[in-house]
Protein backbone atom coordinates (compact mmCIF):
# COMPACT_ATOMS: atom_id res chain seq x y z
CA UNK A 1 0.00 0.00 0.00
CA UNK A 2 3.02 2.91 0.60
CA UNK A 3 4.52 1.66 -2.39
CA UNK A 4 1.32 2.30 -4.05
CA UNK A 5 1.32 6.41 -2.57
CA UNK A 6 5.12 6.82 -3.11
CA UNK A 7 4.45 5.67 -7.25
CA UNK A 8 1.32 7.84 -7.37
CA UNK A 9 3.69 10.74 -5.64
CA UNK A 10 6.50 10.34 -8.20
CA UNK A 11 4.09 10.09 -11.26
CA UNK A 12 2.76 13.41 -9.83
CA UNK A 13 6.18 15.56 -9.68
CA UNK A 14 7.22 14.56 -13.02
CA UNK A 15 3.57 15.60 -14.39
CA UNK A 16 4.22 19.01 -12.53
CA UNK A 17 8.04 19.54 -13.67
CA UNK A 18 6.64 18.67 -17.41
CA UNK A 19 4.12 21.51 -16.64
CA UNK A 20 6.80 24.19 -15.45
CA UNK A 21 9.06 23.31 -18.15
CA UNK A 22 6.32 23.71 -20.90
CA UNK A 23 4.92 27.17 -19.20
CA UNK A 24 8.83 28.28 -19.06
CA UNK A 25 9.15 27.32 -22.66
CA UNK A 26 5.57 29.57 -23.62
CA UNK A 27 7.21 32.25 -21.53
CA UNK A 28 10.28 32.49 -23.96
CA UNK A 29 8.30 32.41 -27.03
CA UNK A 30 6.21 34.76 -26.21
CA UNK A 31 9.12 36.80 -25.59
CA UNK A 32 10.88 35.90 -28.72
CA UNK A 33 7.39 36.72 -30.71
CA UNK A 34 7.16 40.21 -28.91
CA UNK A 35 11.18 40.80 -30.01
CA UNK A 36 10.87 39.62 -33.41
CA UNK A 37 7.37 39.45 -34.69
CA UNK A 38 6.88 42.22 -36.93
CA UNK A 39 9.45 40.81 -39.26
CA UNK A 40 8.05 37.17 -38.52
CA UNK A 41 4.55 38.49 -40.29
CA UNK A 42 6.36 40.56 -42.59
CA UNK A 43 8.49 37.46 -43.83
CA UNK A 44 5.60 35.08 -43.54
CA UNK A 45 3.58 37.92 -45.67
CA UNK A 46 5.52 37.79 -48.21
CA UNK A 47 6.10 33.80 -48.76
CA UNK A 48 2.18 34.35 -48.95
CA UNK A 49 2.55 36.67 -51.36
CA UNK A 50 4.90 35.05 -53.80
CA UNK A 51 3.24 31.28 -53.49
CA UNK A 52 0.28 33.26 -54.56
CA UNK A 53 2.10 34.38 -57.56
CA UNK A 54 2.34 37.66 -56.73
CA UNK A 55 5.40 40.37 -56.46
CA UNK A 56 6.68 40.50 -52.81
CA UNK A 57 9.09 43.48 -53.49
CA UNK A 58 6.75 45.95 -51.37
CA UNK A 59 6.31 43.32 -48.80
CA UNK A 60 10.22 42.30 -48.73
CA UNK A 61 11.19 45.94 -48.15
CA UNK A 62 8.58 46.62 -45.02
CA UNK A 63 10.27 43.81 -44.07
CA UNK A 64 13.56 45.04 -44.33
CA UNK A 65 12.21 48.56 -42.59
CA UNK A 66 10.77 46.18 -39.82
CA UNK A 67 13.90 44.38 -39.21
CA UNK A 68 16.10 47.62 -39.37
CA UNK A 69 13.67 49.10 -36.37
CA UNK A 70 13.68 46.17 -34.38
CA UNK A 71 17.77 46.08 -34.53
CA UNK A 72 17.81 49.94 -33.42
CA UNK A 73 15.60 48.96 -30.44
CA UNK A 74 17.50 45.95 -29.88
CA UNK A 75 20.65 48.05 -29.14
CA UNK A 76 19.06 50.86 -27.12
CA UNK A 77 19.89 50.80 -23.52
CA UNK A 78 16.63 50.21 -21.26
CA UNK A 79 16.18 51.30 -17.33
CA UNK A 80 13.11 52.00 -15.54
CA UNK A 81 13.54 56.02 -17.01
CA UNK A 82 12.42 54.64 -20.28
CA UNK A 83 10.33 52.09 -19.65
CA UNK A 84 7.45 51.49 -22.01
CA UNK A 85 8.42 54.14 -24.28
Amino acid sequence: MQQIKLQSRQLGQGMTEYIIIVALIAIAAIGVYQAFGGVVRGQTAAAAQTLAGGSAAGVRSNVTTTGTTAQNEGTKTKDLKSFEQ
